[in-house]
């Protein structure tokens, strides 16, 4: 049986763990857009003053933490493409400590259009860097653990926990302070609510802010893939893209003889053909989808669904249909000006498959909330700005905050707010709207729509002026 003082003892645990604890910022989601944020809070001189506490489902610290001091031996799956003006935010603003080895900068883009072969070649010195999100997720919470003011880190980081609820600490007063009551009992009030908490934000539904959007009944499969030494440029590295009926083919570049796939396969069965296939086969049909037509690519696609031919006699045929492909060139070097280098392997465990979405939040901000990254925005992965788009939400409300600081406003006003969504919606909407239309633009093999879009793809390619802002589009400007 309890004793009194027992029972006692448990009520006032019970009544300390509902007291609301006081944070002035608080931020959903522990991936990059919120990682990066926490990080320039910290690094502020302007914000530092400001208690921070950031709060993921996952084990960030112990998990993603740790791959900055034990990194695998290969190249994770995750992998995306950094824009010079986001490298520079994360280690010239920040200070952000990125593991340089296990990142690849790349001059340019050959992007070829399968149907009809009209091509758009985009070249810039280090245009882009290819990194993994573990990179830079772990390299921020180096960054965090590694500052601290009194022998006291500045950020209070909780993981492993969720969000149950959000509520207005007044109810009826969207202008007062939130309530944030997480999985482990404690609740916290805070007076800038961050949601960096993805698409499927409990913070963006607590602020009624709207976000439009559909699916694109398409899937996205990626995987780390091993090349062909000798078929390693020697003077040009670059990214590889190919739009197939089906949606593009990425093969992007990482150090060494490795590789990043992402590949919008349409519907459902494309994308669970190529997880069922072994490796020697998967690979195999990468470089068919680089190099042979649209027509043999789904010819081989369901000569495997039906099990028509055997995966020796398909890799076999592939084979033979590749050197024939190559052999029709009149020019040996144009097989490199044309063509990624071959995949010879994909490493175990990184095939994997998502769907695909777009989605865009009317207004990024209300009364003591804002959004940032997939809070706000998703997009298809064929521009490559997903992350970067985050990256650029953030040192836009990092900016709004030292701007009201400095003039004395509460940090989670609507007027102190205002101009972070004011220069991020556009900057996002445009890139947004551009990966939206190329994906539907190239989604398809009607003809005249095919003629029309290879037309405008050579008359970009031979016209500078568009090409260059392009090429400012993607790299961040």
């Amino acid at each position: 049986m309890f004793t009194r003082s027992f029972v006692r003892k448990l009520a006032t645990a019970s009544a300390a763990k509902s007291v609301a604890k006081s944070t002035d910022i608080m931020i959903v989601g522990g991936g990059p857009a919120g990682l990066t944020l926490a990080t320039g809070i910290q690094e502020s001189p302007l914000l530092s003053q400001f208690k921070v506490t950031l709060v993921d489902g996952n084990d960030i610290v112990g998990k993603v933490g740790s791959f900055y001091d034990n990194p695998p031996d290969h190249f994770t799956n995750r992998v995306v493409s950094v824009t010079p003006q986001s490298m520079k935010f994360l280690t010239e603003k920040l200070g952000v400590p990125l593991m340089k080895d296990r990142i690849q900068p790349y001059d340019g883009l050959y992007v070829n259009d399968g149907v009809t072969d009209a091509h758009l070649e985009v070249e810039r010195e280090e245009m882009l860097h290819m990194i993994e999100i573990l990179n830079i997720q772990s390299s921020l919470l180096h960054k965090l653990s590694n500052t601290s003011m009194n022998g006291e880190n500045k950020v209070n980081i909780i993981d492993n926990c969720k969000v149950e609820s959000i509520t207005s600490s007044v109810e009826g007063d969207p202008t007062s302070w939130p309530l944030v009551k997480l999985a482990n009992g404690e609740t916290y009030k805070t007076r800038l609510l961050v949601g960096a908490d993805g698409f499927n934000s409990p913070v963006r539904k607590f602020s009624g802010l709207y976000s439009r959007g559909w699916q694109y009944n398409t899937w996205g499969l990626v995987a780390t893939l091993k090349l062909d030494p000798q078929c390693l440029p020697i003077y040009k590295l670059r990214g590889w893209q190919r739009f197939l009926p089906t949606g593009p083919l990425a093969h992007l570049p990482l150090p060494g003889d490795n590789a990043s796939l992402v590949w919008s396969t349409g519907g459902n069965e494309m994308s669970s053909l190529l997880m069922e296939m072994e490796p020697k086969l998967f690979v195999k049909m990468i470089n068919a989808g680089y190099i042979l037509s649209p027509t043999d690519l789904q010819y081989y696609m369901d000569a495997f669904r039906d099990g028509t031919m055997t995966t020796e006699n398909l890799i076999e045929d592939i084979d033979v249909r590749i050197n024939q492909v190559y052999n029709e060139l009149k020019d040996e070097s144009l097989i490199d000006e044309k063509f990624p280098p071959l995949v010879v392997d994909v490493v175990p465990g990184t095939r994997a498959r998502f769907p695909l979405k777009f989605s865009h939040a009317d207004s990024y901000i209300t009364d003591r909330v804002a959004l940032v990254g997939d809070a706000a925005h998703t997009t298809h992965p064929l521009a490559g700005q997903g992350l970067n788009m985050g990256q650029h939400d953030v040192e836009q409300l990092l900016k709004a905050l030292e701007r009201a600081t400095l003039r004395g406003q509460d940090i989670g006003a609507m007027l102190s707010l205002e101009p972070f969504w004011a220069n991020s919606y556009a900057f996002n909407n445009v890139r947004l709207g551009m990966a939206d239309k190329l994906h539907k633009l190239y989604h398809t093999d009607f003809a005249p729509v095919v003629a029309l879009r290879s037309l405008g793809l050579s008359f970009t390619n031979n016209f500078s002026p568009v090409k260059n802002l392009i090429a400012d589009i993607m790299t961040g400007k």
